[in-house]
């Protein structure tokens, strides 16, 4: 990118990086804040708030724009903060709505591929810098302005959290572009373990297979999570209808009432897994809604939570098999792509092949159903938080108690899957086998 450019073909002085960086982030920071603004705008000129300022709207919009970056509210009155209408009490909002997240996630995507792409690999801190500190500067004045005698939020949060979604982004569109970390950051990992003893190498790779594994099984199992949260919310359509038609928000309300949802849709599919590994989530203090059965107390006029299950689930207990089928495909996938080079030593060691491949199957399935549980707890502690009003002051699964259960039944799944694995290796190459044939003779024919 240039300063300036005149039609003799003169391409100018070219932009500093930082200069760049500062210019793709004040980029993010305003498209980011005009999609946070309109909806409030829509639900402003259909008179649905009741402080009619301007001001006003342009603190809620400011309000909202830090709290899906992260940054917690502290609520200190009755009618302060996103949704407290009418609710009493003071606390913390900080249920993030993870959906609304992915604005500024992409946007720096898009942000980062750019930078790497007009930098050098030596000089791409210079414009990370700039974008960090812009959006950082912003993410403060933001917070200053629209504190309120109602709401305080903390300046050092506003000036740190949002740059965790906005940096993440950058690095992984920047990755994206560059195509290997070695062009991103000049650092060769090849030339780095190639300098390592063939041992370190060995429990590297199995260390490294055994932990991709585990991504692979939280994939499978929030897969399976959002597909049960679809037929969950299919079978109680009726239910959510009556809730929309109960609110009369109109059409345009309905709208932007349905885009906030939509907005926590991640936070439901976590709270999903949670509720499918048996850990289950809460929806105030003292409530817990599982497989087993259900027990809330009273919930606010939100449809999507007439799609809760409620009372004793006869048919709930199945749930619990769906993270044991995500351990099963995450054992199948690291047979055939990883290295077990634990089993390969285990066999030197100790002849009785019976106890080696017990044994290395079993590690296997501790390894990677720890990397799975603690992927999952840390997803849980993300999509958990607190509403600031009233019970809604614990909101989600407990990380501790989701971790323990996805990890014990991912790693039930993948000694199954594992140990299954050669036999459906076989049946496959079988059937590639037999379709190879009938091709052959449909070819001979």
């Amino acid at each position: 990118m240039k300063l300036r450019a005149d039609q003799t073909g003169n391409h100018g002085i070219p932009m500093p990086l930082w200069l760049q960086g500062a210019f793709e982030s004040a980029q993010a920071v305003i498209i980011s804040a005009l999609i946070v603004v309109l909806p409030l705008v829509g639900v402003w000129v259909t008179d649905g708030f009741q402080n009619r300022n301007v001001d006003s709207l342009a603190r809620l919009a400011g309000q909202a724009w830090l709290l899906i970056h992260g940054v917690p509210l502290h609520l200190a009155s009755a009618n302060a903060g996103l949704g407290t209408a009418g609710q009493s009490g003071t606390g913390l909002l900080s249920l993030i709505p993870l959906g609304l997240t992915l604005i500024p996630f992409l946007l720096a995507w898009r942000a980062g591929r750019r930078l790497a792409r007009a930098s050098y690999t030596d000089q791409l801190w210079q414009a990370f810098l700039g974008a960090l500190l812009v959006y950082s500067a912003f993410g403060a004045a933001t917070a200053f302005i629209c504190r309120t005698s109602d709401i305080s939020i903390n300046l050092l949060y506003a000036m740190s959290l949002p740059l965790i979604s906005f940096g993440l982004g950058m690095v992984i569109g920047a990755r994206r572009e560059a195509g290997s970390w070695s062009r991103l950051i000049g650092v060769d990992a090849v030339a780095w373990l190639a300098r390592t003893s063939q041992h370190s190498r060995w429990a590297g790779s199995y260390l490294g297979s055994a932990a991709m594994a585990g991504f692979v099984a939280l994939m499978a199992a929030l897969s399976l999570a959002a597909l049960l949260l679809t037929v969950d919310l299919v079978i109680h359509w009726t239910d959510i209808i009556a809730v929309y038609e109960g609110l009369k928000a109109g059409a345009l309300g309905g709208a932007v009432l349905t885009i906030a949802q939509l907005g926590f849709l991640p936070n439901l599919v976590v709270f999903t897994l949670a509720w499918s590994s048996g850990a289950g989530f809460s929806l105030g203090v003292g409530s817990h809604a599982g497989p087993l059965g259900t027990a809330v107390g009273p919930l606010p006029a939100v449809p999507v939570f007439g799609a809760l299950p409620a009372g004793q689930l006869d048919l709930g207990g199945m749930a619990l098999a769906l993270p044991v089928v995500a351990g099963v495909l995450a054992g199948w996938w690291f047979l055939r792509a990883g290295e077990n080079h634990f089993d390969e030593w285990l066999s030197i060691k100790v002849k009785a092949r019976w106890f080696t491949a017990a044994a290395s199957t079993v590690v296997l399935g501790v390894l990677i159903g720890a990397s799975a549980g603690l992927l999952s707890g840390a997803l849980a502690w993300i999509a958990r938080g607190s509403a600031g009003i009233g019970r809604l002051t614990e909101i989600g699964p407990d990380p501790l108690w989701t971790a323990v259960w996805v990890a014990a039944e991912v790693g039930i799944g993948v000694v199954i899957g594992y140990a299954a694995g050669p036999w459906l290796e076989h049946r496959q190459k079988l059937r590639e086998a037999d379709l190879d044939a009938a091709v052959h003779d449909a070819d001979r024919a």
